[in-house]
């Protein structure tokens, strides 16, 4: 499975550009890992430190549990966004499926998994490629987008389609969905949100821990 050395990798260095920025921060802001610290301030993500760290513990410990029982048979994803993990690639077969989705649904803190694994053969290179330029503009759009705060999403994308995650109003999951879905190649916007009011947003209160 090729897609652990490459997410271990990432979750290590975030977890060490943590470790080097904490002492930095004080008594300010909580170690945030996978957000731009800038002049001792972090971008704005809507997680609380706590869960931005969960998140990649989780995705590492799927990561390991999912090469120790799939090894080389199949293409797995997995993203967690304030501990609800979407799952995404392709598997051989419907037990493996269920396998995957029963293996990440037993790490610790995981609230909910959404399971969009596919049962088919792996797919190209060159599919892969064309993915990572489709979310590379989605995550552009969304930044040029004046009405929207574009480090809320997360941006995932398998054979052309293209997953959006993220803490959101249903004004801003609209909209975003809107921008998604008028890029050339993206074939469905799948919605894995967690939405909240208007008036959570406007309070800036990190999310509850279910």
């Amino acid at each position: 499975m090729n897609f652990s050395k490459t997410l271990l990798s990432r979750g290590v260095a975030a977890l060490a550009l943590g470790a080097l920025v904490a002492p930095l921060l004080g008594g300010c802001a909580g170690l945030v890992v996978g957000s731009a610290v800038v002049g001792g301030l972090v971008a704005a993500d809507r997680r609380t430190s706590g869960a931005q760290l969960e998140d990649q513990a989780i995705e590492l410990k799927a990561v390991n549990r999912i090469n120790a029982t799939l090894g080389e048979r199949g293409h797995v994803n997995v993203t967690s966004y304030n501990r609800q993990v979407l799952v995404t690639g392709e598997v051989p077969g419907d037990a493996d499926r269920g396998a995957v989705e029963q293996i990440v649904g037993q790490i610790e803190n995981v609230r909910s998994v959404v399971n969009e694994l596919a049962v088919m053969a792996p797919t190209s290179f060159g599919s892969r490629s064309n993915d990572t330029v489709l979310t590379s503009k989605v995550k552009a759009s969304l930044i040029d987008a004046r009405d929207l705060h574009a480090n809320a999403f997360k941006v995932v994308t398998e054979r052309g389609q293209v997953f959006l995650l993220g803490r959101v109003t249903e004004r801003e999951a609209n909209r975003a969905t809107e921008i998604a879905r008028s890029i050339g190649g993206v074939q469905k916007v799948v919605r894995v949100f967690e939405l909240i009011s208007e008036a959570e947003l406007a309070s800036g209160q990190p999310p509850k821990q279910q």
